[in-house]
């Protein structure tokens, strides 16, 4: 505001509680300090400071007119400030995912050189792009620039990639040691640093070590405060998520257009949120939000279908925990697929194969496969590893007819099971081995018990002092041990995970399953042929 009794000419427009700068020419400014880019100039101004230079260039180009000299004769290269526009460099945000996770267990990485079944489905999950950070850069103001970067190991970079303003780091356990060393990079040259995810979530005060600012629990209801705090060089050590559950209704768009499309063979859609069951050992999305939720499937059509403008006929995986926990949102979800001419993968749960209905519109839909947690074949093993109802004990007599009736509605099952749980003993490995052979599974999918931190397997391992060394999260990558087992020791659970290895994944056993799928879908076949009452064109043929 102008003092009392001030001579005509420009003033500044000043907004309380806000830095204000002097206006300078050649990109000098002087006034409230705040970081400055290369030019002097401030790189994150605060919108309110945008509205306030926006009024007070206008004022000074009419005050000016008269008094100075044309613009033609006046140098405001590098200035914020220009007679007829007004310029902010957009802020620079980064979205980094590490995308690697490599296995600890040395024999098992040999084996896994002469088995490619085992090393497979490991290669696609470290191929899937960061659906996370692509849905916060979807929450992200238009008139930034947002960047999608993948690391696989941080050990083949060069130099750090980019040059923004802001990285958001995100990276499974097994990796977050590197995500650390890659967030202290960045902070060295000057850049600030996000950190967020199911780990972070776990584990706050250790990654607060290594970050400018971390988010607890979902980042959609924290990622646009956590922007306009950054705006303003006023950022928060933490965002806590915590007790504000995201409506999926309200999903933002994921920003698939930074993908380099080609670099993928298969891209992920989330549908819901959560899981309505309790597994003790379960380190996935329940973990952010306790509350089991659902997309709307108008968004997950438009999803889908902004994806296809990159990729016509692209293969998805269904990003969720439990895809048909909810069997009447399945449905609508299913038949809304039809049309899309898709194929997709998923995870749910096998009381799908309860629901004829919805196994014959997943096949029209174009399901190719879902993955099935059965966890182990042996009933008693399963006692308890559902905290709820104990749902999976009381599943497990029914897993061979399910199977069946999965896959002979053309769909095929990759069957889960998790080796080393508190009541299985070295017995195990055999009954798996027999199972797999009886069951028909098209695809076979072993793991190793793991502890992830902040779980209630974890917490319940830490009080019984079987961790093996705290804070291994390198561990946790699914097939290197990190906690003692109950029933066997640590060297039996290992050599029984080497064994089943060979046995499960090797040439002989892979093309048997495979060839047992397909003569089943033969038999079917000739069965649905005979069972017609009439042939309509032998019957009208003439002798």
């Amino acid at each position: 505001m102008a003092p009392p009794n001030a001579p005509p000419g420009p003033h500044f427009v000043l907004w309380p509680r806000i830095p204000q700068f002097h206006v300078c020419l050649n990109g000098q400014r002087t006034g409230a300090a705040r970081p400055s880019g290369k030019d002097g100039l401030p790189t994150l101004p605060s919108r309110r400071d945008y509205h306030a230079d926006n009024l007070l260039s206008l004022s000074v180009e009419e005050a000016f007119a008269s008094s100075l000299p044309p613009p033609s004769s006046v140098d405001l290269r590098g200035t914020r400030l220009h007679p007829l526009r007004h310029k902010v460099k957009p802020v620079k945000i980064g979205f980094i995912a590490l995308s690697g996770v490599r296995c600890r267990n040395e024999k098992l990485m040999e084996l896994g050189l002469t088995l490619p079944g085992f090393v497979q489905r490991s290669k696609v999950i470290a191929s899937l792009p960061s659906l996370g950070l692509l849905t916060l850069a979807g929450l992200t103001p238009e008139d930034w620039e947002a960047t999608y970067i993948e690391v696989a190991d941080i050990q083949d970079l060069q130099s750090l990639p980019g040059s923004f303003d802001l990285v958001a780091i995100s990276s499974f356990s097994a990796q977050i040691k590197e995500a650390y060393k890659l967030a202290d990079l960045y902070r060295a040259s000057g850049v600030k640093v996000a950190l967020g995810g199911l780990h972070v979530t776990a584990c706050p005060q250790e990654a607060l070590q290594h970050a400018d600012t971390i988010v607890i629990g979902e980042g959609e209801p924290v990622w646009p405060e956590l922007l306009s705090d950054l705006e303003r060089n006023r950022l928060k050590p933490v965002y806590n998520a915590k007790g504000r559950s995201f409506d999926l209704a309200e999903a933002p768009m994921p920003r698939f257009d930074l993908l380099d499309i080609q670099r993928y063979n298969r891209l992920t859609v989330q549908t819901q949120r959560g899981c309505p069951y309790a597994c003790e050992f379960c380190a996935a999305s329940i973990r952010l939000d306790s509350k089991y939720k659902k997309k709307p499937v108008h968004k997950v059509v438009a999803e889908l279908n902004a994806i296809k403008k990159l990729w016509p006929k692209p293969f998805i995986e269904f990003a969720d925990d439990n895809t048909f926990a909810n069997k009447k949102n399945g449905r609508a979800l299913v038949k809304a697929l039809i049309p899309l001419e898709l194929q997709w993968f998923t995870e749910t749960d096998i009381s799908v194969a309860n629901d004829a209905e919805l196994l014959k519109l997943m096949k029209e839909s174009g399901c190719a496969q879902i993955l099935i947690g059965l966890e182990s074949p042996k009933k008693s093993a399963l006692d308890g590893v559902e905290q709820k109802a104990n749902w999976k004990f009381n599943q497990v007599d029914c897993y061979i007819d399910a199977i069946r009736r999965i896959q002979d509605a053309g769909i095929t099952v990759n069957g889960c099971f998790v080796l080393g749980l508190d009541n299985a003993d070295i017995t195990s490995f055999e009954g798996v081995w027999d199972f797999v052979q009886r069951s028909g599974l098209y695809e076979v999918q072993i793991t190793v018990m793991t502890a992830f931190p902040a779980t209630p397997l974890y917490d319940r391992l830490l009080r019984e002092n079987r961790i093996l060394k705290s804070e291994a999260w390198e561990l946790c990558t699914l097939f290197d041990i990190n906690y003692l087992p109950k029933q066997m020791t640590v060297d039996e659970l290992n050599n029984g995970l080497l064994d089943l290895t060979q046995k499960i994944y090797s040439d002989n056993a892979v093309n048997k399953r495979i060839r047992q799928f397909f003569k089943r879908k033969k038999e079917l076949a000739a069965m649905h042929e005979r069972s017609r009452p009439f042939n309509l064109k032998s019957s009208s043929s003439k002798p």
